[in-house]
């Protein structure tokens, strides 16, 4: 890994760092505790269970695997965002690689659903066990209603967002600490079953083939927890020399993410057993109980509901400014791109994710909107693994960051293969995922039909 140097012959340009009318004010530090609050979440809160159904006790292993597969691909957004510190993000890089505006779209607007489905996923988790701690309720009401209360914060401004983002990221941390604590103390005490974790389960019992299907498809829903380094990059033109900063802070919060996870996907192995932790919602909640430790139940699932929160209240707002950008751009129609007067919220964009999200977590689980969140990005990190290769032709005024060439070889893959139906995930996935672009492209064609109609008039 090595930095381009910058030679006589480049020139300044529009893709210089300094060259943006936004005010950079995140600094290293700042960015790396942004990364690592926009991975943890829902991913590692809910679909812990879900993950170790589909592998068995060594649910460390797909935790692991994606941690590399997410290293893979980071490198390839290092490279990319400081050759190009613009916030635009993966449909930037995909349209200066191959030109194509409908593949652009695609990609920006799949980026789009993802973060509709994360958000979809979180809202499930919060109506689970975790909530059943305190009140039992129907559980799609609740996610319906999160939802509700989630755009109504959104609308009330972005300042409000991300002052609640900063609380409820200390919370999130807090309790996987909560988790790695507990598992020192089950060791220390003799507690748990070490044999556990090497245990391997395939769906129908089999072996080969089918061992390494459930592996695969435990890594592709187990990627879902990795998400959310995608989106820093959109943060590029308000950091501090963001092409000498963006890699350390990307590779330093999906280093400590991948850390925590693997250590909790350990503990929970090793305290409870997959058929348990895949009967429940709240499968951290099940390690708190068998634990040992006289941590309050009830505290720890509120810590639980505070993360889901988060990762919700992030991906609603990712979303909605995606919509925003792709309306005032032309890709979407203009009506989407409609800013609430008194608060200056993207309405019409906040109101349009927030009814998709509605429609997933009416049709969806957490495992099935979990995997689709996961399907989606990986078709996403595909492209973008391709297209920092195809990049290289274009030189730019500055030093930046340039990784090996194998690295994103084997992202792109490596997304590819968990993307494929050899990761053994269920055919909704693939139906939902289809229906959202589907939703996308019709929007893409009436919009360019409402242009045309309109310079012919």
């Amino acid at each position: 890994m090595q930095a381009t140097p910058r030679t006589p012959e480049d020139s300044d340009g529009p893709d210089a760092p300094d060259s943006t009318p936004l005010k950079r004010a995140i600094s290293p530090r700042l960015l790396a505790l942004f990364i690592v609050g926009d991975i943890l979440g829902t991913g590692i809160y809910a679909t812990t269970g879900k993950v170790a159904g589909k592998v068995g006790g060594a649910l460390w292993v797909p935790f692991a695997i994606g941690f590399v597969v997410a290293l893979l691909t980071a490198a390839s957004y290092a490279e990319l965002v400081g050759k190009y510190p613009k916030a635009a993000g993966a449909a930037l890089y995909t349209q200066r690689a191959f030109r194509m505006p409908f593949l652009t779209f695609i990609v920006a607007f799949m980026v789009m659903c993802s973060g509709l489905a994360s958000a979809s996923a979180a809202a499930r988790a919060f109506g689970g066990d975790y909530l059943r701690e305190f009140v039992d309720v129907p559980p799609t009401l609740v996610a319906i209603l999160f939802i509700v209360l989630l755009a109504l914060l959104n609308l009330r401004g972005v300042s409000e967002s991300v002052k609640t983002n900063v609380v409820l990221t200390v919370v999130e941390v807090t309790g996987l600490l909560v988790i790695i604590g507990i598992g020192v103390y089950a060791v220390l005490s003799g507690n748990g079953e070490p044999a556990r974790l090497t245990e391997f389960h395939a769906a129908d019992g089999g072996t080969g083939y089918a061992l390494l299907t459930s592996v695969l498809g435990a890594t592709a829903l187990g990627f879902f927890a990795f998400v959310g380094f995608e989106d820093s990059v959109n943060m590029a033109e308000e950091t501090q020399n963001p092409s000498r900063t963006f890699p350390r802070a990307l590779f330093l919060g999906v280093a400590v993410t991948g850390t925590l996870y693997v250590l909790v996907a350990l503990v929970s192995s090793l305290l409870v057993d997959h058929r348990k932790l895949e009967a429940s919602s709240g499968p951290l909640l099940e390690v708190v109980k068998a634990g040992g430790v006289a941590f309050p139940p009830e505290l720890f699932a509120l810590i639980a509901l505070f993360a889901v929160s988060n990762s919700a209240l992030i991906n609603l707002m990712m979303a909605s400014r995606l919509c925003y950008g792709m309306a005032n751009e032309g890709i979407l129609p203009g009506a989407v791109g409609k800013v609430l007067p008194a608060r200056r919220t993207p309405v019409v964009g906040i109101v349009f994710v927030s009814l998709l999200a509605i429609g997933l977590v009416s049709t969806g689980e957490i495992e099935g909107l979990g995997d689709t969140t996961a399907f989606l990005l990986l078709c996403v990190f595909t492209v973008v693994n391709v297209a920092v290769l195809v990049l290289r032709r274009d030189r730019v005024g500055h030093a930046h960051f340039r990784t090996p060439t194998a690295l994103p070889v084997l992202g792109a893959v490596t997304a590819l293969i968990l993307a494929s139906p050899l990761a053994d995930r269920a055919a909704d996935v693939y139906i939902r995922a289809g229906v959202l672009v589907l939703i996308g492209v019709a929007l893409w064609a009436v919009n360019r039909f409402a242009m045309r109609a309109a310079r012919e008039r």
